[in-house]
């Protein structure tokens, strides 16, 4: 008997770390949100406006934290969290959009695999835009075939600097793009200065929420809508739909532009325990159906339209499903200079 019973307590000893249960794991633990941009951005605050609310929706009740890693546009931080940060479910990772394709697209710095991350949720389903200074003297979006503007950008791999360069390339504008700017922050005030004349593919709720002040006041105005269907609150906003003359352009456009659609996601690395992800999974959609999150969301002017993490992981998947030839397409038309 005495043998019978030590060798339960061996073995019991030797069960791995994850045999806990969520609630378990997660009492008194810390969850850091990684923020792979600088502070001031969308993606910096949505994820500051999740953290007082998450922890109480997930079993344990964790502490939640922000920490912002930025650099080449998101692919920095996404980095650290494929390869470096801990793979228990204490730490999970927003990024731009744009860092879900860039390893499809050939950017070989992007050392992770997106379809191996868990996806756990999507606050918002976005769309990006493009918006000018007035005194770029712009009548619409036409005027941009012919009239050489200045876009600021943040990195070669960036949405903001990839969609000016689609752009370019697909049809023919004539945007000059400026990079080296910390984030979207950074490029607005250099609008305000009159380094640049605008900005391209930056997320509409950006624009209507922390960009309102010079949308409101007349100094800049929208007038380029980059989605996959025009947005109703965007009137008469020209569609980029009006410029694609072929069935091709159009898969190219999807692939460049659609992962738009995945506006603030969060991901947890892809050896994150499975019981673990799905408590994350179901504290991120009950905090997005939180009625005090709901009113802050509304109070803070951030734009709510969440998807679940396994609808986020299927279009991570269809992204990679494209066909080669499409691919190859997308990438020459958003490749660096």
């Amino acid at each position: 008997m005495r043998k019978f019973t030590m060798a339960i307590i061996v073995a019991a000893a030797a069960l791995p770390a994850h045999a806990q249960s969520p609630a378990e794991f997660y009492k008194d633990k810390t969850l850091t949100l990684l923020v792979g941009h600088e502070p001031g951005t969308g993606f910096d605050i949505y994820a500051r406006a999740l953290m007082p609310y998450f922890g109480k929706h997930i079993p344990g009740n964790p502490r939640v934290i922000v920490q912002n890693m930025p650099g080449a546009s998101g692919v920095t931080g996404t980095n650290w969290l494929y390869n470096i940060a801990p793979k228990d479910g204490t730490v999970l990772g927003t990024f731009s959009q744009n860092v879900i394709v860039e390893r499809l697209f050939g950017n070989t710095a992007a050392r992770y695999e997106a379809a191996k991350f868990h996806w756990i949720g999507n606050m918002e389903q976005s769309a990006a835009a493009c918006a000018f200074a007035t005194t770029a003297g712009l009548k619409s979006f036409d005027d941009v075939f012919s009239r050489e503007i200045r876009l600021g950008a943040v990195g070669a791999t960036g949405p903001i600097g990839q969609s000016g360069r689609a752009l370019n390339r697909l049809f023919g504008t004539k945007l000059n793009i400026v990079y080296g700017y910390k984030g979207s922050a950074s490029v607005k005030l250099a609008v305000q200065n009159g380094e640049v004349q605008g900005i391209c593919g930056l997320p509409v709720s950006t624009l209507t929420s922390f960009w309102k002040d010079v949308l409101d006041s007349g100094q800049m105005k929208i007038m380029l809508q980059l989605s996959a269907k025009p947005l109703p609150e965007l009137g008469d906003v020209t569609h980029i739909d009006k410029y694609v003359k072929t069935e091709e352009q159009r898969q190219i456009v999807d692939l460049v532009f659609g992962t738009q659609t995945l506006g603030r996601t969060f991901a947890a690395p892809a050896e994150t325990p499975v019981d673990r992800v799905e408590a994350l999974r179901k504290a991120f959609m009950a905090t997005m159906n939180d009625a005090e999150f709901r009113a802050h969301a509304k109070k803070a002017n951030i734009d709510l339209s969440p998807m679940n993490g396994e609808d986020v992981a299927t279009m991570v998947r269809g992204y990679y499903a494209a066909t080669p030839q499409i691919v190859e397409k997308a990438i020459a038309a958003i490749k660096p200079d």
